[in-house]
């Protein structure tokens, strides 16, 4: 696959320089790095996106995580190596990402699950960074941008 136009957040002024500022809040709040990349490789296989979903498991190589951890995201809820935050950070994920799939994607139990595990800026930070990579998702989708292309 050959990408349509180059990375769009490279083309339009200031708005990659946005982009990352954003990043950067994200990751000064209190989640762990591993954490953040866990929900953006879970929105990424679910929306498709090869060039995210292979950024992030090179991120979650980097950061250290293993092999089994990295090839069971998919199947996160069967698998016995996530801890029950990161269980809860990934259903997130996936409510967030599939919003259109149900009336309530945030349900009110799924909601006091993750209020028990993080706090309001945590929150704060791993929803805006599911919505940031649903965002990438979206951009790559249309543009076509191919696994392993660096910008």
């Amino acid at each position: 696959m050959q990408a349509r136009v180059s990375n769009p957040a490279m083309l339009l002024p200031g708005a990659f320089e946005a982009i990352q500022a954003l990043m950067k809040t994200i990751h000064a709040a209190d989640v762990p790095a591993e954490t953040l990349e866990l929900v953006h490789l879970r929105s990424s296989q679910i929306n498709g996106c090869s060039f995210c979903a292979h950024y992030s498991s090179k991120q979650l190589k980097q950061l250290g995580c293993g092999d089994d951890r990295l090839w069971a995201v998919a199947a996160w809820r069967d698998a016995p190596f996530f801890t029950e935050a990161e269980r809860v950070a990934l259903e997130l994920a996936e409510a967030t990402t599939r919003v259109a799939d149900r009336g309530d994607p945030v349900d009110d139990d799924l909601w006091q699950r993750v209020t028990a595990h993080y706090s309001e800026e945590q929150i704060a930070a791993l929803t805006l960074m599911i919505g940031l990579s649903n965002l990438f998702n979206r951009v790559n989708a249309v543009t076509r941008q191919p696994a392993g292309q660096t910008f």
